[in-house]
């Protein structure tokens, strides 16, 4: 990504958006998942439980990276989060997994939960909203990290529509093997996130203009690979 020129006042309204941006997919993302695992245990849906706890997870990770942005997480610190977060999704991903096969072998039957099929329609909705905001705000900042961020709302996104999609079949068809189907499909993403958060797959050595006390005029850290700190040809500033 090459950085585009920003002064640095519109940086700092930009580094400000990113924040809101990431503070508001937190806060949707809990509220989302509270609603999914409610209504989930109502229904006894493997998808829609696994959805919501995916999404609590996720707002654990939203919150590490807020965190390093606003003050420099140490590197050790971090790391740990990090992998406890991977930990999360991989026992999550086994969770529903044996929930799955367990609801597909007929030792029980997900009911219709048309709260399930609002909050994922309403997510269908929001989510690519968030996607436009982030990618928008951080191709202009130059900010590989804001963009990635995007990928993973986006990821949510996709998630959501399976979840519709499954639940939307088991309420009109009554195909309840569409639900676990959407579980396992939840559970490998699971899997795809815990495995990037195990390898820390962010930015580890960038922060907010003013908050980095090492930082250069870019706002940047001495190691920081960020679209901003970086020459044509990838190498650090």
């Amino acid at each position: 990504m090459s950085a585009p020129t920003v002064t640095g006042e519109r940086r700092g309204q930009l580094n400000r958006r990113s924040l809101h941006l990431a503070y508001a997919t937190a806060g949707y993302n809990l509220a989302e998942g509270i609603v999914a695992v409610a209504a989930g245990a109502a229904a006894s849906s493997t998808a829609l439980i696994g959805f919501g706890l995916d999404s609590f997870i996720e707002v654990s990770s939203a919150l590490v990276v807020v965190w390093q942005f606003r003050s420099r997480l140490p590197e050790d610190r971090e790391r740990r989060a990090l992998r406890l977060i991977a930990i999360s999704f991989f026992a999550l991903a086994a969770w529903i997994g044996v929930d799955a096969a367990r609801s597909l072998l007929g030792q029980g039957q997900a009911q219709p939960s048309p709260v399930g099929i609002g909050i994922a329609a309403v997510s269908v909705v929001v989510m690519p909203l968030l996607v436009w905001a982030k990618r928008r705000t951080g191709r202009e900042l130059g900010s590989a990290t804001v963009v990635a961020d995007s990928t993973q709302t986006l990821l949510c996104t996709y998630l959501s529509a399976i979840l519709l999609v499954g639940l939307t079949l088991n309420a009109w068809l009554g195909w309840s093997w569409a639900d676990p189907i959407a579980g396992l499909v939840i559970a490998a993403a699971a899997v795809r996130e815990g495995v990037q958060a195990w390898r820390g797959e962010q930015c580890d050595d960038c922060a907010i203009p003013g908050q980095n006390t090492e930082a250069d005029d870019c706002g940047c850290g001495p190691r920081c690979t960020d679209a901003c700190c970086t020459t044509e040809n990838g190498s650090p500033r």
